[in-house]
């Protein structure tokens, strides 16, 4: 034995070090995989992750800013810090202001909300292991359906493992070849991998044009069933889907509408119920998608709401809820309490409106372009990859935290850095923000 530990010794690999497969195909695979990757260094579309060192919320701790404090694998092997400068990262990045989490309404970390995950945690244990229609149902589940139905005042509502999930399986359930979809061009990856998915006739209409999408409608009248499907807030631009004109033409070509209300869920409306409350169409809207993962409570989980039939449907053929373990009951104590607290009063939700006006009317007056309208999500434009890049770094060596977004996750000229207001960021925050924004600015030549 003591031979064999000398052999891996010696090449390189002790009793707990990877092992890569060998053969010429694997060689092949790694080649021409490790080839791909390169090229997307090379385009400047590589994705470093940074890793948070805290709990999420409006103040970070942050593991370092660079890719190999960030854990990124080369070359077969994953570079961390070491321990000591694991303790230097931490402390140099105390007291980051972190405005790029979908956190909107700060409950990630609200005590009541952690307070009901540990409770459902110790009532209910860590998880089902099992898929909801065998074992997997508990009484706790019912309950959030119940809760988000009410919610939005809906008959029923069916919970999944992510509102990607719920994207990927409605479309397949419901529409069939004798049936059309009508998708906007902006919709969510989610939206169109689901559509991809059914058999329906596709249809995409340009970016929230209503003309477009009549003459799309027109031309989709010889289907059975008209569906169109709109996220209800963009989020790379913050824009909101003109849902009073889709219903209209809706109900005049005898179509259905479905929204993705994951960036508007809780905090759109004067309740918080989402762009449908909010442009007074909640009886006009058939069918919503949203999460649980972003506003209500920020662990995981998706829903769709809508006709109790449809419901009902979707728990016998929906392969994504069918296929997929239940939620654990810690995140369903998180959501559940999120609600609860957005039910009880609106302030949470109402708060949003003037710190988004805050910042973005002083953006504005710095001279920034801002994308989008009366949305946390406040899109800075720039136009060049590098240069917001260069600018999100500068940015989080002010301490704030920012990302920059280029193509191919935003069109060719249109790169930004996308900003997300919170209800829990201080005004001294937001102000902090928009003088870091105007230095580096100037600093890099994208103010006079």
């Amino acid at each position: 034995m003591w031979r064999v530990a000398a052999v891996r010794a010696l090449r390189g690999g002790g009793a707990g070090a990877p092992r890569a497969a060998s053969g010429a195909a694997a060689a092949q695979l790694r080649r021409r995989l490790e080839s791909e990757l390169e090229d997307i260094r090379g385009a400047g579309t590589w994705k470093s992750e940074r890793v948070i060192a805290s709990r999420q919320g409006p103040h970070l701790q942050l593991a370092g800013g660079g890719a190999g404090a960030c854990g990124e694998r080369r070359g077969g092997r994953l570079s961390v810090p070491s321990p000591g400068a694991m303790s230097l990262l931490l402390s140099v990045s105390a007291g980051i202001i972190n405005f790029c989490a979908n956190n909107y309404l700060g409950l990630s970390s609200h005590p009541e909300v952690i307070r009901a995950a540990v409770e459902a945690l110790e009532k209910f244990g860590a998880g089902l292991s099992s898929v909801r229609f065998i074992c997997g149902t508990q009484s706790i589940h019912k309950d959030l359906e119940d809760k988000i139905a009410r919610f939005h005042q809906r008959e029923d509502a069916i919970l999944y493992a992510s509102c990607f999930d719920a994207n990927a399986g409605i479309f397949e359930a419901l529409l069939t070849p004798e049936d059309a979809v009508l998708s906007d061009e902006l919709n969510h990856a989610s939206i169109i991998d689901g559509i991809r998915l059914c058999k329906a006739n596709k249809y995409r209409y340009k970016h929230m044009d209503m003309q477009d999408l009549e003459a799309k409608l027109k031309e989709a009248q010889k289907h059975r069933l008209r569906l169109v499907a709109t996220d209800g807030a963009f989020s790379m631009d913050g824009d909101i889907a003109p849902l009073r004109e889709i219903c209209q033409l809706a109900q005049k070509y005898d179509a259905l509408v479905f929204i993705d209300e994951c960036h508007a869920t809780g905090f759109l409306g004067p309740n918080g119920r989402g762009t449908d409350e909010l442009l007074g169409v909640m009886d006009k809207v058939t069918i919503i998608n949203s999460t649980l993962g972003k506003a209500l409570g920020g662990a995981a989980g998706g829903y769709t709401t809508g006709p109790k039939p449809l419901i009902d449907l979707l728990r016998q053929r929906s392969r994504p809820y069918l296929f997929s373990n239940s939620l654990p009951p810690a995140v369903v104590g998180c959501a559940s309490k999120a609600l609860d607290l957005l039910m009880e009063s609106n302030a949470i939700a109402q708060s949003m409106a003037a710190k988004t006006q805050r910042f973005r009317s002083k953006m504005t007056a710095a001279g920034f372009t801002i994308s989008g309208k009366d949305h946390p999500i406040c899109p800075v434009m720039l136009g060049d990859a590098r240069l917001a890049s260069v600018m999100a770094e500068d940015m989080l060596n002010r301490g704030i935290y920012v990302i920059g977004f280029s193509y191919p996750v935003v069109p060719k000229g249109k790169a930004r850095i996308r900003v997300q207001i919170s209800a829990v960021h201080s005004d001294e925050d937001i102000d902090r923000c928009v003088e870091a924004f105007t230095e580096v600015g100037r600093k890099h030549g994208a103010l006079p």
